[in-house]
């Protein structure tokens, strides 16, 4: 109860800092979207023209549904699909065919319209596990062919290509602009869970994986669970699109859910901004009604709307709604120089760390106790043996650096320790459990993280949901907490407070700055508080001072042993002798894949072995 109270209260002392720039635009657009679409039927004409214009709102209201889908699927967990049109048919004729060819009631054929488009929406997740870009486009191509031949010729399921008619509507619903609020009434809640979703620790999570698989990996998200809930959340809203497209036309044909409009439906999400929830239904609006309103082309309407959608893609890559967040921007909001705001990182001694605070003090926990041990580690590349049996003890409470020369095996090493490479050969212990080849999310899960000699962090979000992301193995918020608000709001805030508090640490405070703008020192603190946000005992450091100036290497000296203070222990790979010197409580020295020297400071900077492939008789006389 005491710790809630000390994170609710850390979380509304820093509520002016939660308010995102972006927030009062979002708002503003979306109350501007719910009234005008609530006002629709009263501005439209009477007569048959009012019927067809009630016709077409109906068709985008309902596209709207497959689109939000992508913005989930493609806009949020980039993974690229083009076989939306396959699941909105798969849920129209689940509706269709169990109501008019079968006479079940309307209720199971809803059941069936969600079930069925999951079900293949896991499946094409599932066999398309591995593949990116332009190889998941062409499986989901396939997959969209597929579906296709399947209504054309199943015709006892599906009707063939006469297609299904006398499709009912819920609750008896017969009036078009009833069906039309109640459709608009399910669009807002999927808009709603959408929102929620990109909120959560489940929405951190699909953009970490379309920013980086692998640091998200590494920031100890399950990429197969994340990749199935883009694919279940994406096929789903496409399939609730459809069966209310069904009811709302009455009639279905499998030509209505060809390639085609899966390529429509992409540019749609692509024209109004593929990661905005608005943009993605400004896009949905634009371009359904945008060959009504090139009709007086005649002839080159077709031209200017292909010519449109190539414009977007190429010119305009954050869609519509992107140009409007930059107007806003640039009217509202002054440019703030990071460079200059923070052009150096300062650490500040007094900064605590709360969640990560043992009761056990340093002073205690420096034992003779191994915490991490590796036997016979090999790394074989094809006949390269990058790593060649290294044998190491990591105890617990230490500063354990890996030196050695480029080329020597150290970052090998590490990513193998930490999953991202499976061992050829080798045992590796973790608090005396065997954690050879297991996957990056289930090491850090036990408590060991790690930074990158390369930083990976996630260009295009902000500091704070970067860091916010290492939370993801801490917090347990899933599906129906987001739907029913089962405690995520409290566990969201325990996630603000703890990101906070580890940028606070290492001392970086601006939190709504895209990590892309940040100096090459900036993004390495991040990196290191985004690793401290996943609560570790043992830590991986790559490099950290790389790229580093004398200034800023001796800010990290300070943390580094303000880390250790606090019981972390750390497994680090430095260049920087003199920033070794100071922290180091044990070194291993790697050469060509093998370990050719271990100790102290003191004994491995006199063995002549190490002096020779690394240190030079330089650096020795230096030293002395």
């Amino acid at each position: 109860m005491q710790t809630n109270t000390l994170i609710k209260n850390h979380y509304n002392q820093n509520e002016l800092k939660s308010v995102k720039p972006t927030q009062p635009l979002f708002l503003i657009g979306g109350l501007l979207f719910v009234v005008v679409a609530f006002c629709i039927p009263f501005l439209l004409p009477g007569g048959r023209l009012g019927n067809y214009y009630m016709t077409e709102v109906l068709r985008t209201t309902v596209y709207c549904f497959a689109t939000l889908g992508l913005t989930v699927g493609m806009g949020y967990a980039g993974q690229i699909s083009l076989a939306q049109a396959a699941f909105f048919g798969l849920g129209a004729y689940s509706l269709a065919s169990s109501t008019v060819l079968f006479g079940l009631p309307y209720g199971i054929g809803v059941i069936l319209a969600l079930l069925i488009p999951i079900v293949t929406g896991l499946f094409l997740g599932a066999i398309s596990l591995r593949l990116v870009t332009h190889y998941l486009a062409l499986v989901t191509i396939g997959f969209q062919i597929i579906i296709q031949l399947v209504l054309h010729n199943s015709k006892s399921i599906t009707g063939g290509a006469d297609g299904l008619s006398k499709i009912p509507r819920p609750f008896g619903i017969e009036n078009a602009t009833y069906f039309y609020w109640f459709c608009l009434v399910l669009l807002f809640l999927c808009i709603l869970f959408v929102y929620r979703l990109r909120k959560s620790r489940l929405g951190r999570a699909l953009l970490a994986l379309r920013e980086d698989e692998l640091a998200a990996s590494a920031a100890g998200i399950d990429l197969f669970k994340t990749k199935m809930l883009a694919f279940s959340v994406c096929s789903t809203l496409g399939g609730i699109g459809g069966f209310l497209y069904a009811s709302s036309t009455g009639y279905i044909s499998p030509d209505v859910f060809s390639f085609d409009q899966s390529v429509s439906f992409f540019a749609m999400l692509i024209t109004g901004g593929s990661d905005s929830i608005i943009g993605t239904l400004v896009g949905t609006v634009v371009l359904t009604w945008l060959p009504e309103w090139l009709r007086s082309f005649k002839e080159y309407y077709l031209a200017i709307y292909g010519g449109l959608i190539i414009v977007f893609l190429i010119f305009v890559p954050n869609g519509i709604w992107g140009i409007v967040s930059d107007l806003y921007h640039l009217a509202f909001k002054k440019k703030i120089n990071n460079q200059e705001k923070l052009a150096a990182i300062k650490f500040v001694e007094g900064k605590k760390l709360a969640y990560l605070e043992r009761e056990d003090a340093l002073a205690k926990i420096k034992e003779d106790k191994v915490i991490f041990e590796v036997k016979g580690l090999k790394k074989h590349f094809g006949g390269v043996k990058a790593v060649d049996g290294v044998d190491f003890n990591v105890k617990k409470g230490d500063i354990h650096v890996l030196i050695g020369p480029n080329g020597s095996g150290k970052t090998t090493v590490i990513n193998v320790l930490s999953g991202i490479y499976t061992a050829t050969d080798g045992h590796i212990k973790y608090r005396d459990q065997e954690i050879t080849n297991l996957k990056p999310h289930l090491i850090v899960k036990m408590g060991a993280a790690r930074t990158f000699q390369n930083i990976r962090l996630f260009p295009e979000l902000s500091v704070i949901d970067n860091v916010m992301i290492g939370q993801h193995t801490r917090t347990k918020a899933n599906l129906l907490n987001i739907i029913f608000n089962f405690k995520m709001r409290d566990e969201e805030r325990k996630i603000r407070a703890r990101a906070e508090e580890a940028l606070a640490f290492v001392g970086f405070e601006n939190y709504f700055e895209k990590v892309k703008n940040l100096s090459y020192g900036q993004q390495r603190m991040v990196e290191i508080a985004r690793a401290l946000a996943t609560e570790p005992e043992l830590l991986f450091l790559d490099e950290p001072a790389a790229g580093m100036n004398p200034e800023e290497t001796q800010e990290l000296v300070k943390l580094l042993k303000r880390m250790n203070e606090l019981g972390i222990t750390i497994l680090l790979i430095e260049h920087d002798m003199h920033l070794v010197t100071q922290v180091a409580d044990y070194v291993t020295v790697l050469d060509f894949g093998k370990k050719i020297s271990e100790g102290s400071v003191g004994q491995v900077l006199s063995d002549p072995e190490v002096i020779k492939a690394y240190l030079g008789e330089e650096f020795v006389r230096a030293e002395a």
